[in-house]
């Protein structure tokens, strides 16, 4: 990023406010007025020149104003917003606690409600930021307290794991051997026994280590049984929470290009760029920001007009998750980071009460 005097952040500040403020391009009379300092509007334009020779603002088609672009977000993020954070955050805490984001919302919820916690977390972000909440939910471990096996037809089995919350999965294997009722029941019979309250990693793995005390047979099933009811619990459990998509059609920049709008609301429907970008964030210390489509995780094209404040929340001093606010380009970042910060905080207070 380019090293700018005093006068050229004050502007390109001045600037990136008055667009997030009002989403037009700001000229240099505009911002000889808003930026409070004693400048010509022929000064004025001298530096913004220079700030679209550095790729920090652009000119949009035939217009005399100038926009952000991506790169001057990202200095004005990285930069610019650090002395204005605390009055930020206070104005944040008071927006939280006047919105319900208070402990009586989140980290006063009766303990063994995390699935609501992280449900209302992201309403929350949604609601604070009238954009788009994401939290993405801690992996499960794939435990299972019962497995038991039904004979369909020759070489067809149904397969049903049953999780320590009560959680039920079937799936249907189809096996190489005709296998009895009685080889099922023995096979049942012998995981429930030595396995329950395991995770599946652990019995595949003890599994490995007996397989030659067990009958070769019974053995090929219950390593299939046991990578089938892991792919399932894995499946079955919902990777990330979504709140608030709706709140993008009200949005200038996408209300007017409804193809942008498209993309975006297929890109939470599908989430697989959605978890990379999350994956990512909860490496970091801290709030993350990607802007657009910087971020080397994110090609697809809805990324391309949409920002990612994102905060990783921790249960008992380990990263569990992480959540946090998709606008447009165009967000209040510095309200929008102290939002995503103080959740996750409270997020992660909640979620370390102790289980009844």
């Amino acid at each position: 990023m380019p090293d700018l005097d005093e006068r050229a952040r004050l502007l390109l500040n001045a600037l990136i406010e008055r667009y997030i403020a009002d989403g037009q391009p700001v000229g240099s009379r505009t911002l000889s007025s808003a930026a409070g300092l004693a400048l010509s509007p022929a000064t004025v334009r001298n530096v913004m020149s220079d700030l679209e020779e550095m790729g920090l603002i652009a000119s949009p088609h035939t217009s005399a104003g100038r926009v952000p672009t991506a790169r001057g977000y990202r200095l004005f993020v990285d930069t610019i917003l650090t002395a204005k954070q605390d009055a930020a955050q206070s104005q944040a805490q008071s927006e939280l606690q006047e919105g319900g984001g208070s402990p009586p919302l989140l980290a006063a919820l009766p303990p063994g409600e995390p699935r609501r916690v992280l449900v209302n977390a992201a309403q929350l972000l949604s609601s604070l930021s009238q954009f788009v909440g994401v939290v993405m939910v801690p992996h499960r471990s794939s435990v299972f307290r019962r497995i038991e096996f039904l004979r369909l037809s020759e070489k067809r089995l149904l397969l049903i794991i049953v999780a320590p919350d009560g959680d039920v999965q079937n799936r249907v294997l189809f096996t190489g051997v005709d296998y009895s009722a009685s080889q099922l029941q023995e096979t049942a019979n012998y995981l429930n026994a030595h396995f329950s309250g395991l995770t599946l990693e652990q019995v595949r793995a003890r599994l490995r280590r007996e397989a030659e005390r067990l009958r070769a047979e019974i053995s090929a099933l219950m390593a299939v049984a046991v990578q089938t009811g892991a792919d399932a619990l894995n499946q079955a459990h919902e990777t990330v929470v979504i709140a608030g998509e709706r709140n993008l059609l009200s949005v200038s920049d996408f209300s007017s290009d409804m193809r942008q709008l498209r993309r975006a609301f297929d890109l939470f429907e599908q989430k697989t760029q959605l978890i990379r970008l999350l994956d990512a964030s909860s490496q970091a210390e801290g709030v993350r920001i990607f802007i657009g489509g910087e971020s080397a995780n994110a090609q697809a094209e809805a990324l391309q007009a949409l920002s990612l404040v994102s905060a990783p929340y921790e249960v008992d001093g380990e990263v569990v998750g992480t959540l946090g606010v998709i606008g447009p380009t165009r967000m209040p970042y510095e309200r929008v980071i102290q939002i995503v910060d103080i959740t996750s905080r409270l997020v992660g207070n909640a979620l370390s009460l102790p289980q009844e």
